[in-house]
């Protein structure tokens, strides 16, 4: 039973590393961007179809 415990609390502990990294990246401005996420793909493709011409 106290392995139990111990594991919620390793499990809680991970999580609130993650809560932390969340916020962390929220306040630097990671997403801040909206405009380049909607056009990366179009860079993408392009990209895709040189790599397939040169086979």
């Amino acid at each position: 039973m106290s392995v139990i415990f111990f594991l919620i609390g390793c499990s809680v502990f991970i999580a609130l590393i993650f809560l932390g990294a969340f916020f962390w990246a929220n306040k630097t401005g990671q997403h801040e961007d909206t405009y380049t996420p909607s056009v990366r793909i179009l860079f993408e493709d392009e990209a895709a179809e040189a790599d397939s011409s040169e086979k």
